[in-house]
């Protein structure tokens, strides 16, 4: 492996860095492994500690606009404390975990046009410089993949995903930004929605899953978003009827849009919620849906693998141009990646939108 930067606040001639991550994508929740290779420069460097720094590519709404950059959303201590000889070679094997709340960027294998990095800190003398930027590929959990196997089994299809600054008001989400799944609607809801969002913001033990569907306007009204929520416990797996239980939310989702345009939030039996959202995660001012856990299921499990999600939602239509965007930005020059993040950063805190 070739190493790929000298670290400039240290100087030419100072130690040289390469983080290796182990093969194959992560889900969230999951551990990630592998080594930071380090190979001494010109003179012995006193290591005092190496971190591991898992940035997104985030988009940001303002007034004015739009605008992207790297966010830093978790940070890991993995080494650190020790002397490193003038050319010295040595590994550092790592193991961390990752936030629950990690954004998929990959559905069998198929990028969806999601940037995530790990970026790693070297800190050698009171010297420190954000080295080697390494692709960070994360796999849905298996609550996720049931439930996106079910969406393309029920005809609905892939669209785009992106990362959002910002939080959902009236749910657990810690990050200070938030997953979009953007998919367009089979014939039997299109008359109803544009397309529909899907987040997933999952703990250690559930899986929140918010879905949004915008409101097609009429010639009297305007268009606007409606929002669901609803719970699903990670060891809830088997033994559901997983196309019937979501298509049965998307079915709750499309009549509490009808409902909110009548003035009334409406009955959802089993998942009322008389405590709407206050405030929107898009940035929109009116009052948000619902929340409650999934019912149990009629007694079919997801089929082992999950194959037909490939086919469904995604089905080759992620285009060529965004594997070669996401592939072409960790080919880039790492510096201005560095200086989109400085712009960024603000400590970890996000915006609470809701």
């Amino acid at each position: 492996m070739v190493f790929k930067r000298l670290l400039g606040a240290i100087g030419v001639g100072g130690p040289a860095v390469d983080t290796v991550l182990d093969g194959g994508a992560v889900s969230p929740g999951g551990s990630l492994t592998g080594e930071v290779r380090l190979r001494g420069g010109g003179a012995v460097a006193e290591i005092e500690h190496i971190v591991l720094e898992l940035v997104a590519r985030v988009e940001s709404e303002h007034e004015d606009g739009e605008s992207e950059g790297l966010l830093p959303f978790e940070r890991f201590t993995v080494g650190g404390g020790f002397r490193l000889g003038e050319e010295e070679e040595r590994s550092v094997p790592f193991r961390v975990t990752l936030p629950w709340e990690t954004p998929v960027s990959e559905l069998h294998g198929q990028p969806l046009g999601i940037v995530l990095g790990v970026r790693t800190e070297l800190a050698v003398a009171g010297a420190k410089d954000k080295g080697d930027l390494d692709a960070l590929a994360v796999r849905p959990s298996p609550v996720q993949e049931a439930i996106l196997e079910a969406l393309g089994q029920l005809g609905f299809a892939f669209r785009s995903a992106d990362l959002e600054r910002g939080r959902i008001g009236g749910t657990g989400q810690r990050l200070p930004f938030y997953q979009e799944i953007e998919l367009t609607p089979p014939p039997r809801y299109a008359h109803a929605v544009n397309e529909i969002e899907l987040t997933f913001l999952a703990t250690g033990s559930v899986t929140e899953v918010v879905l949004e569907a915008d409101k097609r306007g009429g010639l009297l009204t305007s268009g606007h978003d409606t929002l669901t929520h609803f719970t699903v416990g990670h060891h809830d797996l088997a033994g559901r009827d997983w196309n019937t239980e979501v298509d049965g939310w998307i079915r709750q989702l499309v009549e509490h849009r009808q409902s909110y345009g009548s003035g009334s939030y409406g009955s959802y039996g089993p998942y009322a919620d008389p405590d709407p959202y206050a405030g929107a995660h898009t940035g929109h001012a009116e009052p948000h849906g619902g929340h409650g856990a999934g019912g149990p299921g009629r007694g079919t499990a997801i089929a082992a693998g999950a194959a037909g999600v490939a086919v469904g939602v995604v089905g080759g239509m992620v285009a060529a141009e965004v594997v070669d965007e996401v592939g072409d930005f960790f080919e880039g020059d790492d510096e201005e990646a560095w200086d989109d993040e400085e712009a960024w950063d603000d400590g970890g805190e996000g915006e609470d939108e809701g």
